[in-house]
């Protein structure tokens, strides 16, 4: 993918030739953001129905439970892959016709699931990776979500191979998410073909989502791999490692998804065996080119160029920066794990974060890439710091809170703070969780204004 804005010697190239690239990814940057804010809105919610005090107005788990799903969904599953839907846009010219009917059916389904719960749609279900509520309008908001990223993958692999330059990491890295995003297609078809139809209800979707939800994880780390590279490269930085090696290391990540159908031709999918064969999967094989890649990163900044840095690079450093510390606290605290306590959540916050954190710095970069106004002025360099520190205390009273026994996907009286220490420790995760949320919401406020400006 040699594109202006990913070339290696060229990291703060102006607008990008519209060859129709440009007001694709800019469509999947804005459906992106969207959700971002979507989730926000519910966040704001989430965090209120569990810090102490304001968690009384909320009497039943139900909303809770429903504000937690709609929250996860919209900003894990639809922020990223509709950021990967800007990396696949900007990697191969669009398909006529294709591309852009892959924007707008996953623009519906995303607004579709955020729209549901208002429409009757209730009975949630905290399954793990892709939780749902078990109503049509939702479930319905979810397929047409997929589909849509189905066709945009579609539509990426068919022009792929013409612009693809093997030595070029950003370009490997795009199209190793691809195969990833497939390979949880592959796995959700599989398993939803073989599933019996005994179970139902959460084991239902438990089962249907484990297998494609751990290959998932796999696309959200190249995606996040291939921000950080790219975000180094903006600021004028080198990688200690040569784009080959990187490259290599791409392919690498992947690799173990290979596995994928031998674990479904081996055992049944509701099977133990499966879980804990897709559980070790992800254990020890989605650190193969994150942990490299991101010591690489590290080392990049630490012996970045001396003297000030250029203020327009100052939001993407810091986001940066941000990233790697929070998908380092997330890792660390999943050695911490031990049974169904706020740990758990605490280790996938800082994971998910760092991944969301980096993909805003590649945002304040590629906006005026795109022909919006470049994100300047001290909101835009406070805000990695200020949506970056509050979700290190948010995930910090999580732990806490999981050390003293607090059990995860609770909320309110069920929660058990019966200790001063309990509460003081949900209390951190409170004004850690609303510390983050303005920080979220400064982000969508950023973007805005962007969009409301033309590049220079």
């Amino acid at each position: 993918m040699q594109t202006p804005v990913a070339a290696k010697t060229n990291p703060g190239a102006t607008i990008l030739p519209d060859d129709g690239r440009r007001r694709l990814a800019s469509a999947w940057l804005a459906l992106g953001v969207t959700a971002l804010a979507l989730a926000g809105i519910f966040a704001l919610l989430l965090v209120a129905a569990r810090a102490p005090g304001t968690g009384n107005l909320f009497p039943t788990q139900d909303f809770f439970r429903v504000a937690l799903i709609v929250h996860v969904d919209q900003s894990v599953l639809i922020w990223f892959l509709a950021f990967g839907g800007v990396l696949w846009t900007l990697a191969a010219r669009p398909v006529r016709g294709l591309s852009w009917t892959a924007f707008w059916v996953a623009a519906a389904g995303c607004l579709m699931m955020a729209a549901s719960p208002f429409l009757g749609a209730a009975d949630p279900l905290l399954n793990n990776y892709v939780p749902v509520l078990h109503h049509p309008l939702f479930l319905t908001a979810l397929s047409i979500f997929a589909l849509g990223i189905l066709i945009q993958l579609i539509a990426y692999l068919t022009r792929f191979g013409a612009e693809l330059r093997w030595g070029d990491p950003i370009g490997v890295g795009t199209l190793t998410a691809a195969l990833a995003a497939l390979a949880a297609a592959f796995s959700l078809a599989w398993t939803w073909t073989e599933l019996p139809p005994v179970w139902e209800g959460k084991a239902y979707y438990e089962y249907l989502f484990w297998g494609p939800g751990h290959a998932l994880q796999f696309t959200y780390t190249q995606i996040l791999l291939v921000t950080w590279i790219w975000l180094v490269r903006a600021q004028g930085r080198d990688l200690p490692l040569g784009d080959r090696t990187l490259s290599a290391l791409l392919v690498l990540g992947v690799l173990p998804l290979l596995l994928v159908p031998v674990i479904h031709a081996m055992y049944a999918p509701d099977s133990a065996e499966t879980r804990l064969a897709f559980t070790r999967l992800m254990q020890w094989g989605n650190g193969l080119a994150a942990v490299p890649i991101g010591l690489a990163v590290l080392v990049a900044l630490v012996r970045g160029p001396a003297g000030p840095a250029d203020p327009k690079t100052v939001p993407l450093r810091r986001a940066l920066t941000a990233s790697l510390t929070l998908f380092a606290a997330g890792g660390i605290l999943s050695l911490l794990i031990a049974g169904s306590n706020t740990i758990v959540p605490a280790h996938y916050h800082g994971s998910i974060v760092g991944v969301t954190l980096a993909l805003m710095g590649l945002t304040y970069h590629l906006l005026p890439r795109l022909g919006f106004g470049a994100p300047a002025g001290r909101t835009a360099r406070m805000q990695p710091w200020i949506y970056g520190g509050g979700q290190l205390l948010h995930i910090g009273g999580l732990a806490l809170s999981g050390a003293l026994g607090i059990q995860r996907k609770t909320a309110g009286a069920a929660q058990g703070l019966d200790s001063l220490a309990a509460k003081l420790s949900m209390g951190v995760m409170g004004i850690g969780g609303l510390l983050a949320v303005i920080g979220g919401i400064l982000f969508v406020l950023v973007v805005i204004g962007a969009f409301s400006r033309r590049a220079a």
